[in-house]
């Protein structure tokens, strides 16, 4: 329990070296350790290096939650790491890792690292104008390590030689008091890496702790540096934001504290002035977090539409009205303009825009139902996304005389059941096919 290993942290201290708590001052268990992560720290023991599972693995342990990843910090450099293990591989230049394959996981390994004024090389350490690190491949040991990591509650180290807990920055102390601390300047820490924001943002919301005031002052100022990192890797962060369980209060963070802008400008400026465009984006979060949490499928294509469709309904009226186009050729007008404009801040691989822009189609294609039409929309591959766009719509509030209602029956429905439901269409006035006016004959023809 938690309780047995705050018995030995001063509430107020601010510790700056090795706090060192044995096994039986802490709750991390060796069983809720994957086997592969075990073994990775073993063999790198056994080869004359340290080796300790660190971040987020141990801060969730000490939680008393299951962590699904696991990282290993170690003093062995990426290409020791790669000899060890059959299969490791190196991957990227801003910041080496080692993947580790262990049967069907893949261990993170990263060797410690300095501070990158440490060294003078180019190739090992270089910064933007704006302070940015552009390369961080300075190496050192474990107390420089855990200095340039992120936040306090990501610096603790657990070894299984010894099965000790090392705290170098405090972190417990915040753990105990559910608190998000950035190490270091906070402004120094977020001109490095902008991401360090929506880190901060998604640590708060995953684990329900509060941002410390140092910490989180500069957010709202600061937003714009994200604009200074590449929309694939922006991309990669928000499947971690919004595909983690925890969107409903991701989204409602990154509204505070004035960075969607920075992620979805589009979206931001129409939700300040579009509350049911807001209510959809809202409640799709709430239905994303529970599908998560049971264990369903979740496809970012549906978090994208449902996020970029105040602004694409918005063009869409503009077009419609500005430049008298029909429905159809709006709706496609505007969903080139705001996905195009889109992919400027966050990348969104084609596969994904295909989908969003099918979800969107079939809303202009579900209300035309008569007939065969019905039976050809509900075999479309992207019906099911479609139908739950509807359904997300009417439930904030959007008048779309039971259009929700009725796909739901005819699914369910055998096929007498769909008979009446199409004659239910035809008996409404609304759904009446327009006679075609015969032209009058001409007098050689009567």
């Amino acid at each position: 329990m938690l309780k047995r290993l705050y018995n030995f942290i001063r509430p107020n201290s601010q510790q700056t070296r090795r706090q060192v708590y044995s096994r039986d001052q802490h709750s991390v268990s060796r069983k809720h350790i994957s086997s592969g992560a075990l073994q990775v720290m073993s063999r790198l023991n056994q080869a004359g290096y340290e080796a300790y599972l660190v971040g987020g693995g141990v801060r969730d342990l000490l939680l008393e939650g299951r962590p699904k990843d696991f990282d290993i910090a170690t003093s062995a450099t990426p290409e020791q790491v790669k000899r060890l293990f059959r299969g490791a591989r190196i991957i990227g230049r801003r910041f080496k890792i080692v993947h580790v394959r262990m049967g069907r996981e893949i261990i993170e390994t990263t060797t410690f690292r300095a501070h990158h004024s440490d060294s003078n090389k180019r190739n090992e350490s270089s910064q933007s104008d704006s302070g940015m690190l552009l390369r961080d491949n300075v190496y050192g040991d474990i107390e420089s390590d855990a200095a340039r990591r992120d936040f306090t509650i990501n610096a603790l180290y657990y070894t299984s030689d010894g099965f000790e807990v090392h705290d170098f920055c405090n972190g417990l102390h915040d753990v105990k008091h559910r608190t998000i601390r950035m190490i270091g300047d906070p402004i120094t820490r977020y001109r490095e890496d902008p991401v360090r924001m929506l880190r901060a943002v998604r640590f708060a919301a995953k684990l329900g702790f509060k941002i410390e005031t140092k910490t989180e002052q500069p957010i709202r100022h600061h937003g714009k540096l994200l604009l200074d990192i590449s929309p694939s890797r922006l991309f990669d962060e928000m499947l971690k934001l919004f595909m983690a369980g925890s969107a409903t209060a991701t989204f409602q963070l990154l509204l505070d504290h004035d960075l969607l802008q920075h992620l979805f400008p589009a979206t931001a400026a129409c939700v300040k002035s579009d509350a049911m465009g807001l209510q959809l984006i809202q409640q799709t979060m709430t239905n994303t977090d529970k599908r998560i949490r049971a264990d369903q499928r979740v496809t970012p294509a549906f978090i994208y539409a449902a996020l970029l469709w105040p602004a694409m309904q918005a063009e869409q009226t503009f077009l419609e009205q500005k430049k008298k186009m029909s429905p159809l050729q709006a709706q496609n007008q505007a969903a080139h303009k705001v996905i195009g404009d889109q992919l400027a801040h966050t990348a969104i691989p084609k596969r994904f825009t295909s989908v969003i822009r099918e979800i969107w189609d079939l809303q202009l294609r579900l209300p035309l139902r008569r007939g065969r039409r019905a039976e050809r929309l509900l075999e479309h591959p992207r019906f099911r996304a479609a139908y739950d766009f509807v359904l997300l719509r009417e439930e904030v509030g959007e008048n779309m005389d039971g259009l929700g209602l009725w796909w739901t029956q005819y699914q369910d429905a055998d096929e007498h059941g769909r008979e009446l439901l199409q004659q239910q269409l035809s008996n409404t006035a609304g759904n009446k096919p327009k006679r075609r006016r015969r032209k009058p004959k001409k007098p050689s023809e009567q």
